[in-house]
């Protein structure tokens, strides 16, 4: 079996094993890089109705690079592409609100201030389009990273609401997450992307230089990847006593409205609005 059959017979086994329906709307999150450049691919030729959506983050030539390959991929696929650019939004590029947070409260990650406002970004944007689904490029590795993180933090509860299909309370403000490459892994991801000749730009983010889960990625870079499997499969069988972990109801932020774990949002409270 070649990378092509070996990704893309793992991603239908996952997609049959949520039930996905073809006529599903999907909204696929694209940064640009390999996974949600995979994501996109796959799902487009499996024949499900996707719609791009893309955050400029203002990262210079970064930027750039990245937008420049996310066009190609939906000319290519002839998919109907969104974008928000954070600085004509919001006032300021992705570096500039998040030296004005850190200026303010020291202490915080490049990376964890960027994916806070990401992800009330997309949530609220992905709206306006009526998806069924946000899908993203989160691979194997991500989800073991994503695991082990809880269980250091002392916060397994925060997993609770992981898997294929994320497993938050069911409100028509949030959006279910769709993860094709959960259990593909980020090696496999990166040859498919090769081998197929799609176009992605392959390097990080200038801006993701001190997060934890970075230390984490770098220790588990020489982990086997039948270990990581098994993370995955050990958290599946630990599934049914998370859950009774999970929050009963879903909360909403007092100052912007948008589902939250508390009375103020991450993004409320980063920015002080």
């Amino acid at each position: 079996m070649n990378i092509k059959q070996k990704v893309e017979t793992k991603v239908k086994q996952t997609l049959k094993k949520v039930k996905l329906s073809k006529n599903k709307r999907i909204l696929v999150a694209l940064s640009g890089g390999k996974d949600s450049t995979a994501v996109a691919y796959i799902l487009h030729k499996l024949g499900y109705k996707l719609i791009g959506f893309h955050i400029d983050l203002g990262l210079g030539k970064y930027s750039e690079k990245c937008l420049d390959k996310i066009r190609l991929l939906c000319g290519d696929l002839k998919i109907e592409l969104h974008i928000y650019n954070v600085k004509k939004e919001m006032g300021s590029s992705m570096c500039y609100l998040r030296s004005a947070i850190q200026a303010k409260k020291k202490g915080l990650k490049n990376c964890a201030i960027c994916g806070v406002l990401k992800k009330w970004i997309l949530n609220r944007e992905a709206r306006k389009f009526k998806p069924d689904y946000i899908a993203t490029g989160h691979n194997l590795d991500d989800e073991v990273q994503t695991f082990l993180l809880n269980i250091l933090k002392g916060s397994p509860k925060l997993s609770s609401n992981s898997g294929v299909v994320t497993r938050n309370l069911s409100d028509k403000k949030f959006i279910p997450r769709l993860k094709p490459l959960f259990y593909v892994a980020e090696d496999d991801v990166r040859s498919y992307v090769k081998f197929m000749k799609l176009p992605y730009h392959p390097e990080s983010c200038p801006c993701a230089l001190d997060s934890y889960r970075i230390q984490l990625r770098k220790f588990l870079e020489k982990t086997p990847t039948k270990e990581k499997e098994n993370i995955i499969k050990n958290f599946d069988s630990m599934f049914p006593r998370l859950e009774k972990l999970k929050d009963s109801e879903l909360n909403f932020c007092s100052k912007c409205g948008e589902p939250s774990r508390r009375k103020i949002c991450k993004k409320c409270d980063l920015l002080n609005i």
